[in-house]
């Protein structure tokens, strides 16, 4: 993902925490989609094994598409932290806006996308 698609998928996310239609940390983004809320999802490229081991399997399992570019810091200053592992998009809207952004972004090499 290059760096303008970046920023607007930040401010797409900082939008969704502003209006919440979306949730922060590894245990609300679990429970968001074990309940059925949770449309995409915002994984830190530095997050911890453990963080992502709790997370991904879960997100791959419920067929949840996910994005893995932005470094845990910046994703924590959107949203109020020093870091955090993942955020999640319940916003259904919100989250197709962040998955066409990130799906039509030139391709880099250094972007993993999941599902």
């Amino acid at each position: 993902m290059n760096e303008v698609t970046r920023q607007r998928v930040l401010g797409l996310v900082g939008l969704g925490l502003r209006s919440r239609g979306a949730v922060v940390g590894v245990q609300q983004v679990r429970d968001a989609a074990i309940k059925g809320k949770l449309a995409y999802a915002v994984v830190a490229t530095d997050a911890a094994t453990n963080s992502l081991d709790k997370v991904l399997p879960l997100l791959k399992a419920r067929g949840i598409r996910h994005v893995q570019d932005i470094p845990a810091e910046e994703l924590g200053a959107l949203a109020g932290r020093t870091a955090t592992a993942v955020i999640g998009i319940v916003d259904r809207n919100l989250a197709r806006g962040i998955r066409a952004l990130v799906e039509s972004a030139p391709d880099d090499g250094a972007h993993r996308r999941g599902v």
